[in-house]
This record gives C-alpha cells, sequence and structure tokens, in this order.
C-alpha cells in the first residue's frame, strides 16, 4: 500500500498542534524547547541579508528591459506602487484599531530590557540617519536591513548606469538570489520542528488563551484583504470602465488555483492565458504580469504591513515602556515596501522579509520569537495573501492597457471561461 507522503504545510501544521499539546500538557517541559526554536530563527537570520541585498540589486540593475518599453514601463511601475502603499496603509489602519496583538506576552531574555532605547531610535530623523550605513559588511553582520537595502539602491543604480560592464554583477546577484532561495528551502524542511518548539513553548508560558490572539490575526486579515478588494480594486474598476462579470469569469480559475495552492507561480500561466483572452494584449500580458509579480504583491504587503504591527504590539505588552509610535510605523511600512519586491512565487519568503523588518526595529530577541509563534498559523494567511496578489496582477493587465488605449471591450464583454 503506498502511503502519500505529506506536504510541508501538513507537517508544519501538524507540528503546530502538537506543539500547541505538548505546552499544554506539559508546561514544565515545555518552556526548555526554546533552543530548537532559536536554532530555526537563526537560521532564517542568517538568510536575510544576502537575499535582500542580491534581490534588491537585480530588481533595480535588472530592470532596463523596465526602462526600455518606455512609456507602458513607468505607467506599470506607478500604478503598481499607488496600489501596494494602499494596501499597506489598510493594513496599518486595521491592525491599529483591532489590536490583536495586544496582550500577548512573548518570553525571551529579560537582559535585552535596558537596550531598547538605545537599539531603537526614537524618532523618525534618527531613523533616516541610520538608514545609510558607514559599512556594508558591518550592516550585513549586524543584520541590519534598513542599510542593506540602503545600500543595495545605491549599488543598483551605479550598477545600472554603467550599462554592459555591469551585467556580470547583476547575473551574480541573480546566481546570489537563487541559491539563498534554495537555502531557504532547505531550511524550512526543519520549519516543523521549530514551530512546534515556538508553539510548545508559547502555550507553556501562556496558556490557550495566545490562540485567541491568533485567530484575531488571521480574522483581521481577511477583513483588511476584503476592504482592500472592496474599496481599491473597486474604485480601479470603475475608473478603468471594467466589464466586471466578464473579469471575474476570467479570474476564478486561476483565482481558485492560486489560493488552493499559495503559490502565484502555479497560477500564472493560467492567468496570462485568460487575460489575454479577455481582451488584454499579449504584449501587455508579458510585460505587466511577471513585472507585477516583482513590484506589485498587493497581499502580501498587506499582510507584513499587519503581521509587523502584531508582533510591534505583542513587544508593547511583553517589554515596559516600549511601544512603536507612528513615525516608526511609517518607517516599517518604507522598509517592507523596498524589501518586499523581487521575492514573489518564493514559498515563504516572506517569513524572511517578516522577520529582517521585525529584527530592524523591535527589541531582540522578541521580533524574531513573534515571527516563529505566527509562523504556525502562516499557510492560513497564505492562501487569501496569495489569492489577492493573483487578483491585483490581473488587475493591473486592463489598467495597463486601458491606459494605453489598446484594451479589447469587445472581446471582454463576449468573454466566456
Amino acid at each position: 500500500m503506498n502511503l502519500r507522503r505529506p506536504s510541508l504545510t501538513q507537517m508544519i501544521l501538524l507540528g503546530l498542534v502538537l506543539g500547541a499539546a505538548f505546552g499544554y500538557l506539559d508546561p514544565g517541559h515545555a518552556t526548555k524547547l526554546g533552543w530548537i526554536r532559536d536554532i530555526f530563527l537563526h537560521l532564517i537570520k542568517s538568510i536575510i541579508a544576502p537575499l535582500v541585498f542580491s534581490t534588491v540589486v537585480v530588481g533595480i540593475a535588472g530592470g532596463g528591459d523596465l526602462m526600455q518599453v518606455g512609456r507602458m514601463g513607468w505607467k506599470s511601475l506607478l500604478y503598481f506602487e499607488v496600489v501596494t502603499t494602499l494596501a499597506l496603509f489598510i493594513g496599518l489602519l486595521v491592525v491599529n484599531v483591532i489590536q490583536p496583538g495586544a496582550g500577548i506576552h512573548l518570553q525571551g531574555d529579560p537582559g535585552v530590557l535596558g537596550q531598547v532605547t538605545q537599539n531603537h531610535p526614537s524618532t523618525l530623523i534618527e531613523t533616516l540617519v541610520h538608514v545609510f550605513p558607514a559599512s556594508l559588511v558591518d550592516a550585513m553582520a549586524r543584520g541590519d536591513v534598513l542599510q542593506v537595502v540602503a545600500f543595495a539602491v545605491v549599488f543598483g543604480i551605479a550598477t545600472a548606469a554603467v550599462g554592459g560592464k555591469g551585467a556580470p554583477v547583476v547575473a551574480l546577484c541573480e546566481s546570489v538570489s537563487q541559491v539563498m532561495f534554495r537555502f531557504t528551502g532547505y531550511v524550512m524542511l526543519m520549519a516543523p520542528l521549530g514551530v512546534g518548539a515556538a508553539m510548545a513553548v508559547t502555550i507553556g508560558h501562556q496558556g490557550l488563551d495566545v490562540l485567541k490572539n491568533l485567530g484575531l490575526l488571521v480574522g483581521s486579515l481577511y477583513l483588511a484583504l476584503l476592504l482592500f478588494v472592496v474599496f481599491v480594486f473597486g474604485a480601479v474598476a470603475m475608473i478603468i470602465r471594467l466589464p466586471l462579470r466578464g473579469f471575474l469569469a476570467a479570474v476564478r480559475e486561476p483565482f481558485t488555483l492560486a489560493f488552493v495552492t499559495t503559490s502565484s507561480e502555479s497560477a500564472l500561466p493560467k492567468a496570462m492565458e485568460a487575460m489575454e483572452r479577455f481582451g488584454v494584449p499579449k504584449r501587455v500580458v508579458s510585460f505587466v504580469m511577471p513585472a507585477g509579480y516583482s513590484f506589485n504583491l498587493d497581499g502580501t504587503t498587506l499582510y507584513l504591513s499587519m503581521a509587523s504591527i502584531f508582533i510591534a504590539q505583542a513587544c508593547a505588552s511583553t517589554v515596559p515602556g516600549f511601544h512603536v509610535p507612528l513615525a516608526q510605523q511609517l518607517a516599517m511600512m518604507l522598509t517592507l515596501m523596498v524589501t518586499s519586491k523581487g521575492v514573489a512565487a518564493v514559498p515563504r519568503a516572506s517569513l524572511v522579509i517578516l522577520i529582517a523588518t521585525v529584527n530592524a526595529f523591535l527589541p531582540a530577541p522578541y521580533g524574531a520569537i513573534g515571527v516563529a509563534m505566527i509562523f504556525g498559523i502562516d499557510e492560513l494567511m497564505d492562501m487569501a495573501r496569495t489569492s489577492v496578489n493573483l487578483l491585483g496582477n490581473c488587475l493591473a493587465t486592463v489598467v495597463v492597457a486601458r491606459w494605453e488605449g489598446v484594451f479589447d471591450d469587445e472581446k471582454a464583454r463576449a468573454f466566456k471561461p
């Protein structure tokens, strides 16, 4: 008899359940499993600097093709940035109103309490000054994602400016990013054990009440994504006079595929084919859709904004006197706007981006502990954000086609799945 090997997702969920059960039944021993969680988190942290640097450089220096297409290129990028910024702020609004992380007490080293002030700039000006590194090596060694991103942006612009001589650098960074994505895949094999240990420690310290907060986070995310789709996508649809019935029929199958598989990549070919049949010219689809998977991750950016503030709220409940003022929340959103680019279709790459951001703004080790805590329910949130990513990129093709004056209304109205 052939037994189907369980998927990584199933193993993570199993680890979550077993960890929670162990933490509830034997809290004394469960609270001693923090070292397993810490090994997993250390491996994740080791990915951050090389992955962020290489993807940002490739995204900028490899954007020569985007510049060559001229008018369609800047229109697409302008639309992408406006919509993803709105996604960030809707997530920020919902998580601050509902406050799902309030009341959670993260368990970590109490010795960091006296370092909070020194490690985290208290004003926006201090944060801006801190962004620019005196040494890239030092920034990477400390895992300071803000400084790595700042250097990578300038480095990417310089690489693009030298033209063909920069091609080997772009190729090297592309290779590094692919290696780090594979490295991430290997680290994720430890995820069931790391997640189980993290949940056991959390439940052992706090009991089952913490699960209410995690459920509230999931519900808050779905609410925020619904508001984003209705109000932002709805407004865009009205502005471009979108044939709504045909569009919904066109995206139904790829949307469902993205939701079930939690993989934008698996739905990409079907989505591109559907949008061409819907009336978007092939040249628009072939440019906007792939570019959108690096620059137009609406669902992912909204999730990152909510998850980071959720962990910040938990840190505020844990560390006396600590809070994240609006200025630093905005700085976190700016960081997420940059670091979330270039990691589309990479399973759970948002975990790396999230842990990099919270490490830059929240007191160690509580930011990383918060990420480990919510990682067990990440799959439930991944389904929603991935499908919204897909929906946003399909809509973007229509926006650019309409803006270019090449959208086929008759074909769209006559569309049949």
